[in-house]
């Protein structure tokens, strides 16, 4: 049998991969630094699983989009990032800053988003099931934009528009019945999703005539999401070509005009290197997104749309690292587990969607020969495996392991099980630091306990 080598560190070479940020590099010492800042640093400072966020990486990720949009398309346009992905208020300031919109899906976003700073007319509130008081809320706020999902929905900001004495500014999100290749749980343009007005059984014309005919409505725009993760735009182009014959029948039957058209986000990011050969660029998929309404509206005779995308992952995946500090290893069996001290309870992914993740040994290089192990977590689930069959050189107790592309659906995800507490999330620029979100702690974990009027009699002894 050949000899095992050292696989080679992406970032030996002082270069940063395609899934880790900007600013990485390595030290003299070999360890892993982010902005400057070496990773073993923060970690003894702020306590591991730590999250960290690069704001150079975000930075390019938002005018990557923006310039993209700009060359690509002349009539107005706008970037809103997917609050979905991960929101603080931090991150509700940051984008706030670089002009782009905001998606929220909840009262508990808009929440944050306002407390943030968040100019509330740059925002689009979408989601299929918004309470009344959430709808309330969003209307007393201004929100620029509510996304209707079904009729049901649009009668009640009808009403309670009217009750405010306002005329509310909506999109209705149209299902457009097509297919994405992509995990079945993030696939939402079917036939069969839980979202938008169908348009193939004339569901969505009809709530879009009705909602013309309402005081408390102004029909603003189309908007339809087919599915995060997809790689290729042939399915997108064919919505975006859907909702603009649905624009032109509303013209020719109402004489209603379609001022903006938001196609949604999704577009893929690569989680481990292998997965950035191929991946078409984010000004190429901006480019022909643009490019099929250009086209699409010159067919049918329609003056071009406010273009609104709505990248949530793409924005700031890339921009993410987690930092989890090794416990033990351990064989059992045949498999050698790293165990760390985060998994399940700060990164579902791996267990939701089988996803795949790479890892580094951030306080030091190694030219050991790499092994095969699992990293896992410390959570009582089987499924708590955050990487499977990962080559690392041989790592210790106390060692640090970073994991890239961490920085959307891993903290918007995160829960308590096993009474976990949540990470702290560092902010880094050049220079600095800055602790935007700090550790949770055990009296923050009870503080929502209210058991104890309760009495359940004599105790045992």
């Amino acid at each position: 049998m050949a000899p095992v080598t050292a696989a080679p560190d992406p970032l030996a070479d002082q270069m940063p991969g395609q899934i880790w940020p900007l600013t990485a590099t390595r030290d003299g010492a070999g360890r892993l630094c982010l902005a400057g800042h070496a990773l073993s640093d923060l970690a003894a400072t702020h306590g591991t699983p730590l999250y960290l966020y690069d704001q150079t990486t975000l930075d390019g990720m938002a005018a990557a989009y923006q310039q993209a949009l700009a060359a690509a398309y002349p009539a107005a346009s706008e970037a809103a990032y997917a609050a979905k992905a991960w929101l603080s208020t931090a991150m509700a300031r940051w984008a706030a800053a670089r002009g782009l919109g905001l998606d929220v899906v909840s009262a508990g976003e808009l929440a944050i988003a306002l407390h943030g700073g968040f100019p509330a007319a740059r925002i689009h509130f979408h989601g299929n099931n918004k309470t009344p008081a959430e709808l309330t809320a969003a209307l007393a706020a201004g929100v620029g934009r509510i996304v209707v999902d079904h009729a049901a929905e649009l009668a009640t900001v009808d009403a309670l528009a009217r009750a405010q004495g306002i005329r509310q500014p909506i999109w209705l999100r149209i299902n457009p019945d097509v297919a994405v290749d992509t995990h079945g749980h993030t696939a939402t343009g079917h036939a069969g999703s839980k979202f938008g007005l169908a348009l193939a059984d004339g569901t969505a014309e009809a709530a879009a005539l009705h909602a013309l005919r309402l005081e408390g409505i102004e029909l603003c725009g189309l908007h339809c999401h087919i599915g995060s993760q997809f790689r290729a735009t042939e399915p997108l182009t064919l919505a975006v070509q859907r909702l603009l014959d649905l624009a032109a029948r509303l013209r020719d039957r109402a004489g209603w005009r379609l001022a903006e058209l938001s196609p949604g986000g999704g577009w893929a990011v690569p989680y481990l290197e292998e997965q950035a050969a191929g991946l078409p660029a984010i000004g190429a998929y901006v480019t022909t997104v643009a490019q099929e309404v250009i086209a699409g509206c010159r067919q049918r005779d329609l003056p071009l749309p406010k273009l609104a995308l709505e990248p949530g992952r793409s924005l700031a995946a890339r921009a993410g690292v987690a930092l989890y500090r090794v416990g033990a290893v351990k064989r059992s069996g045949a498999v050698t587990y790293l165990f760390i001290d985060g998994g399940l309870a700060d990164n579902p992914r791996p267990a939701l969607y089988g996803a795949r993740y790479s890892a580094l040994l951030a306080n030091r290089l190694s030219a050991e020969s790499p092994q095969r192990v699992h990293v896992a977590g410390p959570y009582c689930e089987t499924g708590d495996v955050l990487i499977q069959d990962i080559e690392l050189p041989p790592v210790q107790p106390g060692d640090l392991l970073a994991v890239p592309a961490s920085g959307a659906y891993q903290l918007s995800m995160a829960s308590n099980y096993n009474a976990a507490l949540r990470p702290a999330v560092v902010w880094l620029t050049a220079g600095e630091a800055h602790l935007v979100q700090r550790r949770e702690t055990l009296a923050e974990l009870l503080a929502r306990e209210g058991a104890s009027g309760l009495s359940f009699g004599r105790q045992a002894a």
